[in-house]
């Protein structure tokens, strides 16, 4: 937030405002863009529909958390040529939390500084008759000496009380117009009795003029230090921590028809940190780098790593302490209602459409992957393109993005369509008022080739049912992917807000006939300000990605393969998983500070890995955020 002598000296200085006009307008880019948005965003305006452009729209929307979507995935892209870390979702979204607070502020600030407006004639005055008292004496300080100033409504409230501090500032503008008119040679036009009074109010008010022009001196000293010490004029560095002590009770899940002990149940502690440069280019325009470096890592081995996707949290990444770039992104405003967004990393579907669920942030969100968002947003686990947001008119938007999974590489499965992709649009509306909802669709295509255990056809999501293919022989099995889906969030109280969404996906593979389908939903409870401004409570209920439909031929259906009963019509070549895993999710946000969160939370998984006869999993969290 900005500080009161910061307020001060933006509503003094007109190049200030400026400036600071510009970071807002860079900022709204920032998280129009990409919606830039979601993130999941509009936890900073509670108060506010974030799917509608008077509120929280193009300008006011909030960076989504775009990388985290790639958390759950990151471990399928292990032979990668360019390490793609999965970073922290809510950085983003805290990045542009801060800046737009500050924007707030600022747009109050302007209000405030539009209340005083020079006037040339006592008679602008709406509110100041010739019969009145103060006629004659204003009449003379306006028309002498210019330095009584009226509101935009032309009206002088002269009726209105007003401080010692506020007569002081007013006399100090007198005392400032007056030495100006004696400094150019015209004392004369000052008449001595005019001279006369301003003594004695200047000995009157002596103790409140000090006291101003001492804040002014101390207020230009700090700006000084600033400037000479400021980082860049153009760019803003911010920055999330994330310790996480986090550990899975005892359980023996049910793989190849055998149940196993989990191996994955050490209590672990690690940290996720991402740094954010926010670089204004122009008014219109910026450019956002984003590094980060990260061990956490609650994957199970061997048998039992098939239900590690069942088990992800949603700030879990892995770097192995690495420092590696996760965002770089150019964002612009083509029009006041038309956004772009390009860049190599940080492109994709969770970056460019604006996610209806407020609370979608790793660092102060739920604390599972799965409750991040739909999973199908993962889709493809892409990293760089295009896309566009669209404010189509009050209440309703369009998103669209083409993002490719290794837009870097030249030969082999990459280049920006050479290799995998995802297309992908949304449209959003709020029908209502308190009611967001979103429509979404993608199509995707993964060629599964160089990755770990080319074998096995994945989706990309990193979530739940997340293998939806098995080839025994090897060799990879390229998939195309169409997905649909939908999320709905209403705020029924500043306090409480319900939501949910579902999500469908047919997948065909390239070389085999038939096809295969996963569903997922999930349904939640918020509690914003629960017990304190700034705390969040939250209840998620809902089932994991599921493979409802698998025909394929060659004896690739997973749910076969994972040892399940065959179909009594189809034999091994059409079946479903035997069970629907449900997940229970409850989560405490404290806010120790305005920089500081610490959050407890539980997850109970009922037949994981959608398998019967698995044992109930519960896993333990303490997850701790500094933003900065």
């Amino acid at each position: 937030m900005l500080s009161s002598s910061r307020r001060n000296k933006i509503a003094n200085n007109p190049n200030e405002r400026g400036n600071q006009a510009c970071l807002w307008f860079g900022t709204a880019i920032a998280s129009s863009i990409l919606i830039i948005g979601s993130v999941a965003h509009a936890e900073t305006d509670a108060n506010t529909n974030s799917l509608k452009p008077n509120d929280a729209g193009l300008k006011k929307a909030i960076v989504e958390d775009h990388v985290n979507a790639k958390t759950g995935s990151q471990g399928l892209k292990q032979n990668s040529s360019v390490p793609i870390a999965p970073s922290i979702a809510s950085t983003e979204s805290a990045l542009i939390h801060k800046i737009n607070q500050d924007l707030q502020e600022l747009k109050e600030l302007s209000a405030d500084n539009k209340n005083a407006q020079n006037v040339t004639s006592v008679s602008q005055l709406t509110d100041v008759r010739p019969t009145d008292w103060a006629f004659t004496a204003l009449q003379s300080l306006v028309e002498r000496y210019g330095c009584i100033a009226g509101y935009p409504d032309r009206t002088y409230r002269g009726n209105q009380a007003t401080s010692r501090y506020e007569f002081a500032a007013g006399l100090n503008a007198c005392l400032d117009k007056i030495n100006e008119i004696i400094s150019a040679g015209l004392a004369d036009k000052v008449s001595k009795e005019d001279l006369a009074t301003l003594q004695k109010l200047q000995e009157e008010f002596a103790a409140e003029l000090a006291t101003l022009r001492g804040r002014v001196d101390a207020l230009d000293a700090k700006t000084a230090k600033l400037e000479a010490q400021q980082f860049s004029t153009t760019t803003k560095l911010f920055g999330q921590a994330i310790f996480g002590l986090q550990t899975r009770f005892n359980n023996s899940p049910s793989i190849f028809g055998a149940k196993t002990p989990d191996n994955g149940t050490n209590l672990t502690f690690g940290g996720n940190v991402q740094l954010s440069l926010f670089t204004q280019l122009d008014q219109r325009s910026a450019l956002l780098t984003s590094m980060s470096i990260s061990n956490i890592n609650t994957a199970a081995t061997g048998n039992n790593g098939l239900n590690n996707s069942f088990t992800r949290l949603g700030y879990e990444s892995n770097t192995g302490n690495t420092v590696v770039l996760s965002d770089l992104t150019y964002r612009t405003l083509i029009t006041d209602n038309f956004a772009a967004i390009a860049g190599p990393l940080g492109v994709s579907p969770v970056t460019v459409f604006r996610g209806p669920d407020r609370y979608q942030s790793a660092g102060n969100g739920a604390i599972s992957l799965f409750a991040q968002r739909n999973p199908i947003l993962n889709l493809g686990n892409t990293t760089g393109g295009v896309g566009f947001d669209w404010q189509i008119a009050k209440r309703t938007s369009l998103q669209a993005v083409y993002s490719a999974g290794n837009p870097q590489t030249a030969t082999g499965n990459g280049g920006l369509f050479g290799g995998n992709y995802t297309l992908g649009a949304q449209f959003v509306f709020a029908p209502v008022n308190p009611v967001d909802v979103a429509l979404y669709y993608l199509h995707s295509y993964t060629s599964n080739v160089g990755t770990t255990n080319t074998q096995l056809g994945r989706l990309g999501t990193g979530v739940g049912d997340d293998i939806v293919a098995i080839n025994s022989a090897g060799g990879a099995l390229p998939l195309s992917t169409d997905a649909f889906g939908s999320t709905v969030n209403w705020r029924i109280l500043p306090t409480l807000n319900l939501g949910g969404w579902v999500g469908f996906t047919s997948s065909t593979v390239s070389g085999l006939s038939g096809s295969v389908q996963t569903f997922n939903w999930m349904s939640y409870l918020t509690f914003p300000d629960l017990f304190k401004e700034g705390n969040l409570g939250g209840i998620y209920v809902g089932q994991l990605p599921k493979i409802t439909g698998s025909n394929l031929s060659g004896n690739s259906n997973v749910p076969d393969y994972l040892g399940n009963p065959l179909s009594a019509t189809s034999g091994a070549n059409s079946s479903s998983q035997n069970a629907a895993t449900t997940h229970v999710e409850l989560f405490y946000r404290h806010r120790i500070s305005n920089n500081i969160t610490v959050t407890p939370g539980l997850i109970f998984l009922f037949n994981s890995g959608n398998r019967v006869n698995s044992d109930t999993v519960t896993i333990g969290v303490l997850r701790t955020t500094f933003t900065f």
